[in-house]
């Protein structure tokens, strides 16, 4: 029996503690005023009175009602009633304190009633919303209607007189006095809840998916906040939900009504349910992780970083269906012609209400189905304490994998479910019904939707009738106030304290002697829980066994076999039964076979036998996942504690000392689950009268319950023979109140002595398995199995993850007893704790502990002892490798094993093929290579070799891993290491337990020092050569004469300048031709010994910067001036040997001056006859472009092409790393080179490269352009206003810029297509630091005037690139000379220099166009390593991950390096075309000129010249472009330890890809084949070679010119085991005699080339099969499209039977040692692609043939042919075949041609970012548009009348094609060109045509042809004006001209309103909202206008601010930009 309500409360307005705006409520009466025993009084009622807060109102409002909900410190609910009325309040004026008493009379306000909210409540625990609001309401109508009755008596009646009986009781009538007549029924349970029609509204509110969205998350534990501008709807949403969860309680935060006030309560960290007010959302929109509910909109937000789970797909599935066929029953016939007349709408919204509950309570049985069989009984008495088996449950029903199901199982709902319902003997309500019959509605529904229907009917009675129980509804009577007295606002009366509190004890009294009470109280009884039947999932997990029990008859033998001793059998049988153990059936089967036999006393085993035993539990143990909750472990622990085996006599060692390192039995939830099932048998025995058999007892060990009966009714106990424990404590229970109370505590006696004896035997297990057999170690069970380090293992569950209990580290013995100690009384106070074990058999079982660890410790070390005198277990031989000459093993074979990785090849399985991995082996480290050889693991693949190495120097990442058990092996692994490299291989290797942690640490260090050599000639690449010996002291003493000759210089140069410039100027001018070098530390030291090189690193430059080198800079004398002391001793200290600090050896040369040069450099000896032979110089011979021959002819003179090959480089003094001869215009003079090479980044000044036989346009190369960086340009500006002689101090930069414009003079002018013009480009006129946009003319030739210091031809802006987006005003194509009729279209020049965005400035031309710059976007070296480290991870994983944000394509995707792959090959394609179809001359100029110009240039070079794509081309091309120009193969590489730090660039990597790419697109143009290209990309990075070393052409020399090489170094391949030479083809050098002439005598470098040659001149090895010289065309337009690109085989493939195929002796040894017996030509054998390699061992027919004929040759004994001749030979006879080309690829090559063009005018325009067209197809992009006028549709040519009918005309926002919106599918489906069209809509088709046939398809047509792919851009301006605009960097206010298209949708923005050059463009489409900006008045820097006229525009990327010059434009411009957004 319960009150109806407990407090009655009266709240109004607080008027003392009002402040401001802040007001509040008071309690202003409460009765009763003490409060009850029982039931506390809840303070702040206040604030849920009025939750959005207490305030005045001038009106009067109507009466509201609510309810708000209050949760207690026991988790008891309060539900309070309130009732809001208006009051009104007499308001008196104060005087203000500034004002007059004079001025108070006119201050007064007349109007001073105001209203305020009074609110009266009721506070009650019952939840009986419609009684508290009727009784609210008859309180305020007797008062507002002034009834004769007083309000003591009707509050006295609610709070004393009337008693709710409990649920189940029976109807209650009454009156609280006020002529009413009302009826409470209290429901059936008061477990089930009560809704009324709450859940029908919330499924009306936001429908079905939302709703379950937010079940979901409930259940899960998320945080869910609900908005609404109606209380009572947050109120009924709040509870619906909380009713929805049934049988599940809410146990978190749950406020529906939360109060302003407190909405910090909002940051709480747990989950909570609550409710706010709709004026609260925007302040919602903050929080991170809460889901906001919108009920009126009825919308939800659920956040991205809350992770939504939701229940299974088929109980998903099934729950949809259900909800729509009671909320939707219309949707069935909906689409029936003939309806059914009686088709049945919605139910009700009472009985709607129910059927969805019915639908979800339904759900969540299917959910919980079957639970009870997973419960654990711990103790019976004095009460049920129960555990959840969450592993067990998911095992049995199969759900592993349930993310949604195992949070619910986890969270705290559920652990209140089973603590509430657990218990087998209580009261049972609607839920526990339908579990015992919800197998039965199953079976009968079968998919029927009827009864279906019919079944959720009969559960949503069962809910109405809980609800309602009276058949017979009671009508009440209560009277409500009328509506003139609703308007009638008076004071509410005080109540009357004493008559009120006199009544209310009445009523008490009352209740204490009624009768009729007592009588209508019933109690509930209690019953027996229904357990039901199986689940149909359940059954068939259990019959898994018996079905499988024919594959598991080897299992059995094989371990009867073990039994018996017949070990020869049992291990034929072995590996199968190891592999067959990942099967979970597998592993209970051996579990019980196991357990036979300890039960059979058969565990004492011989030796043998032990070993296979352990080996078994050990793989099966391995297998064990947490998600079962280590089951098998639970059966396998009193196993690894019965088999043992005699070591000698008295010592007996268990198999637990041997599976001890797994990590289950570090995990506190696996032994507690374990004692948990123990303590429940030993509980359930006790009560048992007949003991049950071992194989019962068995059975219940495992956890699984054997119901093999199917006839048991749905509403009984399952009854067996065997009674359940669930069973037995609901039988104990039922008898329990009848038993005395000494029998009672003999109960609790017992119980607690099983708990307390079991905890003692878990505690000896738990020492078992924790101490390690040698204690001087760690713990071997306190690491995860496997993976790398800090990564955590799939053994580790939840509770592992969380409760384990030790980290990493090292132990002694002492160390040891403390760990386990403390983690065996950890888990001993749990579970003692839990079970209700008292803390006197507590106290005394932790004191015991400490003992226990100690005697076994001293037990262990005798059994340590016995096993190391045990013979060690054979081990496999140790294969070793075979070894090229000079190669030699550093590291002996260290044995471990080559674990698999990400890639699945190789490991078997879904792959298929034989298990490779894991092998055991050796791991060897050479001087050359890493090397793994082994065999695997897997016995039937175990004769195989497996080899898997990589060159030492491609190191790229080493780091030490965790290893744990592997599978086939007997012991646990702990060390390990992973090595990745930079020729895409991955090497995971676990060392054996004989190499000990020293051995590996020593490893690695020693693998990092090799890697990174101090010096270039430790190499592998210098294997064999010596250095010269050179006189010390000569070097010494020029050395220090040339220090102190520079010092002696500048400083008299330093004291000079203070003189003043003036006085030093014609010693200037007189030293004017006198030049000083100041190199960086040369490569080699002059006179250097070999005794000194291991010590220096002074071959190696001292640059830190790994993306720039240092080069030597050719100063003026009047540069050198501006070189203090400080900075040249800086330099000169910088350039010292680190690890040499005495002054006896310094390799820095210092400044030298031509008087200083004692000895001459290497480079000094070098002349123009030395050079002849390079390829490149022969190839500039071939070109045209100069030759040897007439070098000193062209040197005064042109020559008829107009070039000559220059020496002014021979000595490298100009450029460091450009070659010694290169190609320049003939006029162009030497001196004038000098001066032109300070113009650009490391002086590698402009040079031409290729020339095009027919156009005759030049390709040239050269560095960026220089820059002055901001505080440079400062500075200099400085010295200049300062400086009164600006004009002869700047003289020099003048002569610069003159020498650069007469340069490209002459270059133009030596191209067919040029125009003779005497003046190309205006140099020196560029816009100043300030000013980005003058307009000045630019002075001619020969002028003094410049304006900055430093300024270079195309020098664009101050601060250099970084390779990111450039701004929005770089990116509207090239900035050149203003041309007002062809802005927006690139224009034809006879030059284009590509270069970075950062150097575009805005520079002028004088005359006609000649010359234009063109800003591309490309990848720095810092982007192209960090992609190369991502994709290199994707492609080489090191594990397997079944994430899909991990999976392969995605992790390509995110390295970006496929795109900048394309961003390489646009740009090179467009500079094909230019060159090729424009006639245009191209200039590539990016970074330092050695990195991505190199890749455009050579990649341009391949596609327009075939020669390029022969053998010998490609050589050429490489040694020219790469090697001869200076890429900086050992800066990139990381080949010595300077290098370490700057990372590893693939910079030439990419390009050999980009050729990939190319010959896979074009497969007949090249004559090398893709095996040559993997192998240059590998030996690139060996260093087995000196062809890809070093850094330049002068560092070659030098290191050449100080070598000597031994005689007789070849590349002998060794085998390491019998010393015998296998091939001997490097031919012989001879030593060079230091005296003698050394060029005459030096040797030949062994180079990369010569090897190719030699292998190409033996086989084809690296020939093209399908090259067809002369059939292809001459230039290549490959596709650069994303979906034209192939990730390169190179990358993913591997040999693992010879290792890589790029070492042929190598290969071709390791292959003939695999086939040592040879097979016949008729044999056939099986190829696994994972294993050998395919292309070897199953060449293609061309091969097979040419191998054949040569063959046969050899047979008829007639002279064998060379394969090349063959080859010649079928090409000559197929030449004279006629060949047809098809129109098809005609029209396919001219479509691929004009994309590929199309791209080039994308790059010229500036879109150098955008992806180009996929496929053949450029769809067209049609978009709703209407026609003003009448226009003609181009398909149909009817007219589309759009202006008088909307929505019927489409036009292509692309090619402006216009049509009908029906023909739409008749328009072309290529779209001819991108961008908007300015061409009329009406173009007709034959216009389209036109067009198309201005495609050059031959490639020798008019090259100006090419702008006709040029689109046309039109403008259309609605609006246009000067606005100031704020810069995004600088925050500076500039002017600007802005435009408003609202056909583009977008707002440009020029310099001034006469340029069409836009600046910048801002995509309207972006736009979120333009206003008024009443703020940025406040910034620095706002010009002086109107404060009205800020205009703020926010968009999704950035934030724009602008001034207008009055509100009048300001407002103007904002709703001419809404306008365009608008529409």
């Amino acid at each position: 029996m319960s009150r109806l309500a407990d407090y009655f409360v009266v709240v109004g307005y607080d008027h003392e503690k009002e402040q401001g705006r802040i007001c509040n409520g008071k309690i202003l009466q409460r009765f009763p005023e003490q409060d009850w025993k029982n039931v506390p009084f809840h303070q702040g009622l206040e604030l849920f009175c009025q939750p959005g807060g207490w305030r005045l109102r001038k009106d009067p409002f109507p009466p509201t009602f609510h309810i708000s909900i209050l949760t207690d410190v026991e988790a008891g609910r309060h539900y309070c009633g309130i009732l809001t009325f208006s009051e009104p309040l007499k308001m008196t004026p104060m005087k203000p304190d500034d004002l007059e008493s004079d001025e108070l009379e006119s201050s007064l306000v007349h109007n001073t009633v105001m209203y305020a909210p009074k609110s009266i409540l009721l506070v009650s625990r019952l939840n009986y919303i419609d009684t508290f609001k009727n009784c609210l309401g008859l309180i305020y109508t007797s008062f507002i209607e002034r009834m004769d009755v007083k309000l003591e008596l009707l509050v006295g009646n609610i709070l004393g007189h009337i008693v709710i009986p409990a649920a189940g009781g029976s109807q209650v009538r009454f009156s609280i006095g006020a002529g009413d007549r009302q009826a409470i029924q209290p429901p059936l349970s008061e477990m089930v809840p009560v809704t009324r029609s709450t859940v029908a509204l919330l499924f009306q509110q936001l429908g079905i998916q939302n709703v379950i969205t937010l079940f979901s998350l409930a259940l899960t534990d998320n945080k869910i906040l609900f908005h609404s501008s109606s209380y009572t709807r947050l109120t009924d949403a709040c509870t619906s939900i909380l009713a929805l969860l049934y049988p599940f309680k809410y146990c978190y935060v749950y406020i529906p009504v939360l109060p302003e006030p407190l909405k910090e309560v909002l940051n709480t960290p747990t989950p909570f349910i609550m409710g706010v007010h709709s004026d609260l959302k925007n302040e919602i929109a903050e929080l991170l992780d809460v889901t906001a509910v919108d009920l009126d909109g009825g919308t939800i937000i659920v956040p991205d970083c809350v992770n939504c789970l939701q229940p299974p797909e088929y109980m998903l599935e099934k729950l949809h269906r259900e909800l729509t066929m009671v909320l939707c029953p219309d949707l069935q016939i909906a689409d029936l012609a003939f309806p059914p007349s009686s088709s049945k709408g919605c139910s009700k919204p009472e009985f709607l209400d129910k059927e969805i509950r019915a639908i979800f309570m339904r759900l969540q049985v299917e959910m919980l189905l079957g639970y009870r069989l997973s419960l654990t009984i711990i103790r019976i008495h004095p009460k049920p304490v129960i555990s959840f088996n969450k592993g067990l449950y998911l095992m049995q029903r199969g759900l592993f994998g349930e993310e949604f199901l195992s949070k619910l199982y986890d969270s705290m709902s559920f652990v209140t479910f089973v603590n509430e319902r657990g218990p087998p003997y209580r009261i049972c309500d609607i839920f526990d019904k339908l579990v015992a019959n919800y197998q039965r509605m199953l079976i009968e529904e079968e998919g029927n939707q009827e009864k279906v229907l019919k079944n959720i009917k009969e559960i949503s009675l069962q809910l109405y009738q809980n609800e309602n129980p009276s058949p017979e509804p009671y009508v009440q009577k209560i009277p409500r106030p009328s509506e003139t007295s609703l308007t009638d606002h008076q004071p509410f009366p005080r109540l009357n304290r004493e008559e009120l509190q006199e009544i209310i004890s009445g009523g008490v009294e009352m209740a204490k002697v009624n009768p009729k009470l007592k009588k209508s109280i019933k109690t509930p009884k209690t019953q027996v829980v229904p357990i039901g039947p199986l689940p149909k999932d359940w059954e068939e997990q259990k019959n898994v066994v018996n079905n499988s029990a024919r594959r598991l008859e080897v299992l059995r033998t094989c371990i009867s076999h073990i039994f018996e001793n017949k070990l020869l059998d049992a291990r034929k049988m072995f590996p199968t039964v190891l592999r067959s153990l990942k099967s979970r059936v597998v592993r209970e089967v051996l579990a019980k076979e196991l357990a036979l036999h300890v039960q059979e006393n058969r565990a004492m085993l011989e030796m043998q036998q032990f070993d296979m035993v352990v080996k078994l539990i050990n793989c099966s143990l391995q297998e064990d996942s947490s998600v079962e909750e280590f089951t098998l472990a639970r059966r396998m622990l009193p196993l690894s504690v019965a088999f043992c085996r005699k070591l000698c006599t008295g010592i007996i060692q268990f198999a637990y000392s041997c599976v001890q390192d797994h990590p289950v039995w570090a995990t506190l939830s696996f032994w507690e689950n374990a004692f948990y099932a123990e303590v429940e048998k030993g509980v359930t025995q006790l009560y048992i009268s007949a003991p049950s058999t071992d194989n019962k007892a068995n059975d219940c060990d495992t956890g699984i319950i054997d119901t093999s009966q199917n006839g048991l009714k749905s509403n009984e106990i399952m009854r067996s023979s065997r009674q359940s424990p669930l069973e037995v404590s609901a039988e104990r229970l039922k008898l329990w109140p009848d038993i005395g109370d000494e029998d009672k505590s003999v109960l609790m006696s017992n119980e607690e002595g099983i708990v307390y004896s079991q905890a003692i035997h878990f505690a000896n297990h738990m020492v078992c398995m924790r101490v390690p057999l040698d204690t001087k170690k760690r713990l071997v069970n306190s690491i995860s199995m496997e993976g790398e380090s800090c990564g955590s293992s799939n053994l580790t569950s939840s509770a592992g993850g969380s409760d384990s209990y030790e980290g990493d580290g090292s132990y002694d013995s002492s160390d040891t007893t403390t760990t386990v100690t403390k983690f065996v009384s950890k888990f001993v106070d749990k579970v003692c704790t839990e079970s209700g074990v008292t803390s006197e058999p507590l106290k005394k079982l932790h004191s015991m502990i400490p003992g226990i660890v100690a005697m076994h410790i001293e037990m262990l070390e005798a059994v340590h002892r016995e096993s190391k005198r045990l013979p060690p277990i054979k081990k496999p031989k140790i294969l070793k490798p075979v070894l090229l000459q000079g190669e030699r093993i550093l590291f002996p074979g260290y044995r471990g094993y080559l674990l698999p990785d990400g890639r699945e090849e190789g490991i078997g399985g879904n792959i298929g093929g034989p298990a490779l991995l894991p092998a055991e082996g050796a791991l060897f480290i050479t001087n050359y290579r890493i090397v793994f050889k082994g065999n695997p693991v897997d016995i039937q693949a175990c004769e195989l070799a497996v080899i898997r190495s990589f060159p030492l120097a491609s190191l790229f990442k080493e780091k030490k891993i965790s290893v744990g058990n592997l599978v086939h092996l007997d012991h646990y692994l702990q060390e390990g290491i992973q090595i990745r490299s930079n020729t895409f291989q991955l090497i995971k290797f676990a060392f054996d337990e004989e190499v000990g942690s020293e051995k590996v640490e020593q490893l690695r260090r020693s693998i990092g020092k090799m890697r990174f050599p101090p010096a270039i000639y430790e190499t592998f690449a210098f294997q064999g050569t010596e250095l010269l010996q050179i006189n010390q002291t000569q070097k010494q003493t020029n050395k220090n004469a040339t220090l102190k000759r520079f010092a002696k210089n500048t400083l008299m140069r330093v004291k000079g300048s203070t003189l003043g410039r003036a006085q030093q100027q014609s010693t200037q001018q007189q030293n004017r031709r006198q030049k000083y070098i100041l190199p960086v530390e040369p490569l080699v030291p002059r006179r250097l010994s070999s005794s000194r090189l291991g010590a220096s690193n002074s071959m190696e430059s001292l640059s830190t910067d790994s993306d720039s080198r240092p080069s030597s800079v050719m100063f003026d004398d009047d540069d050198l001036n501006n070189i203090d002391i400080a900075s040249a001793s800086l330099r000169a200290s910088l350039y010292r040997s680190p690890s040499d600090t005495s002054t006896e050896f310094s390799p820095v040369l210092g400044v030298i001056d031509e008087a200083d040069v004692g000895t001459l450099k290497p480079s000094d000896t070098l002349s123009p006859d030395k050079l002849h032979d390079k390829l490149y110089v022969q190839d500039y011979k071939r070109l045209g472009l100069g030759c040897f021959e007439t070098l000193q002819k062209q040197k005064f003179g042109r020559t008829a092409e107009g070039f000559r090959l220059t020496d002014v480089n021979i000595h490298y003094e100009v450029a460091r790393s450009y070659p010694g001869l290169v190609a320049v215009p003939g006029p162009c003079q030497d001196d004038s080179i000098r001066r032109l090479s300070r113009c650009y980044r490391n002086n590698r000044f402009p040079v031409v490269v290729w020339r095009h036989p027919k156009t005759k346009a030049l390709l040239l190369r050269s560095g960026g352009f220089h820059g002055k960086g901001v505080m440079g340009m400062i500075k200099s500006s400085t010295q200049a206003t300062q400086s009164s002689n600006i004009t002869s101090a700047d003289g020099g930069v003048a002569s610069k810029s003159i020498e650069q414009e007469k340069y490209f003079m002459q270059v133009i002018a030596n191209s067919s297509s040029s125009v003779n013009s005497a003046s190309l480009l205006s140099l020196n006129k560029i816009a100043s630091n300030n000013s980005l946009d003058m307009q000045e003319a630019s002075p001619r030739l020969g002028t003094k005037r410049v304006t900055t210091s430093g300024t270079a031809l195309f020098q664009r802006s101050i601060l250099r690139s970084s390779g990111g987006k450039a701004t929005q005003a770089n990116r509207n194509g090239s900035i050149t000379d203003v041309d007002h009729a062809k802005a927006q279209e690139p224009r034809k020049a006879d030059m284009y220099v590509f270069g970075e965005k950062s150097q575009l400035r805005t520079f002028k031309l004088e005359g006609s166009l000649k010359c234009d710059f063109i800003p591309y976007e490309f990848n720095e070296v810092r982007q192209v390593k960090a992609s190369f480290k991502k994709f290199m991870k994707a492609c080489i994983p090191s594990a397997v991950s079944k994430d899909p944000e991990m999976a392969f394509l995605k992790l390509v995707e995110d390295s970006e390096w496929l795109p900048q792959i394309k961003t390489v090959m646009q740009l090179a394609g467009a500079v094909v075309d230019l060159i090729d179809c424009q006639g245009s001359s191209v200039m590539v100029s990016f970074e330092d000129g050695w990195d991505f110009t190199t890749q455009v240039v050579s990649l341009a070079e391949l596609l327009m010249d075939p020669y390029y794509r022969t053998f010998e081309g490609f050589k050429v091309l490489i040694e020219k472009e790469w090697l001869a120009f200076g890429h900086r193969f050992t800066h990139r590489s990381n080949h010595t330890l300077h290098h370490q730090a700057s990372g590893f660039a693939p910079v030439f990597l990419q390009f050999v890809d980009c050729v990939h790419q190319v010959h896979r697109q074009f497969p007949m143009s090249f004559e090398f084949n893709q095996h040559f290209l993997q192998m240059l990309a590998y030996h690139y990075v060996s260093n087995r070679f000196k062809t890809f070393m070093l850094d330049s052409e002068y560092e070659r020399f030098e290191v050449e010119s100080l070598l000597v090489v031994d005689c007789g170094v070849s590349i002998q391949v060794t085998d390491f085991d019998t010393d015998q030479v296998i091939s001997d083809d490097r031919p012989r050098m001879n030593r060079i005699d230091e005296a003698g002439d050394q060029e005459s005598k030096r040797p030949d470098i062994r180079s990369f080339w010569e090897y190719v040659d030699q292998l190409n001149e033996k086989s084809t090895i690296f020939y093209n099969v399908f090259y067809s010289e002369g059939s292809q065309s001459r230039v290549l337009r490959p596709y650069a499209n994303i979906s034209s690109l192939k990730i390169w085989d190179f990358y993913l493939n591997e040999h693992l039977s010879c290792g890589p195929a790029f070492d042929c002796e190598l290969f071709d040894a390791a292959r003939n040692e695999d086939n040592e017996t040879p097979l016949s030509p008729a044999d056939r054998c099986v190829v696994n692609a994972c294993y050998q390699n395919v292309a070897q061992a199953d060449p293609d027919m061309q091969r097979w043939l040419l191998n054949e004929i040569i063959q046969l040759e050899t047979d008829l004994n007639v002279a064998t042919s060379h394969w090349r001749t063959i080859i010649n030979k079928f090409n000559a006879s197929m030449q004279s075949k006629a060949k047809l080309v098809s129109p098809v690829t005609e029209e396919a090559k001219a479509h691929g041609t004009s994309i590929h063009k199309k791209i080039t005018m994308d790059i010229l325009r500036g879109k150098s970012g955008g992806e180009s067209p996929r496929g053949f197809a450029s769809h067209h992009r049609f978009e709703s548009h209407d026609f003003q006028t009448p226009t003609n549709c181009d398909a149909c040519h009817q007219v589309i009348w759009s202006y008088m009918k909307q929505g019927t005309g489409m036009r292509c926002a692309d090619c402006g094609f216009s049509s009908h919106e029906k023909c739409i599918t008749s328009a072309p489906k290529q779209c001819l060109r991108r961008g908007s069209s300015k061409e009329p809509s009406n173009t007709s088709s034959k216009q389209t045509e036109e067009l198309t046939k201005s495609v050059p398809i031959n490639n020798d047509k008019d090259p100006n042809t090419y702008l006709n792919f040029a689109a046309r851009i039109g403008e259309t301006v609605s609006h246009k004006g000067y606005l100031y605009k704020r810069g995004a960097r600088l925050r500076q206010w500039k002017q600007r001209y802005f435009k408003l298209d609202p056909n583009k949708h977008q707002l440009r923005y020029y310099d001034t309103d006469d340029v069409q050059t836009c600046k910048g463009t801002i995509d309207l489409k972006e736009v979120e909202s333009v206003k008024h900006d009443n703020y940025s008045s406040n910034l620095p820097g706002v010009p002086k206008l109107d404060d009205n006229s800020f205009i703020y525009m926010k968009t999704s990327t950035r934030d724009y601010h602008f001034l207008a010059k009055n509100k009048k434009e300001a407002d103007e411009w904002i709703n001419k930009i809404q306008d365009c957004i608008t529409n």
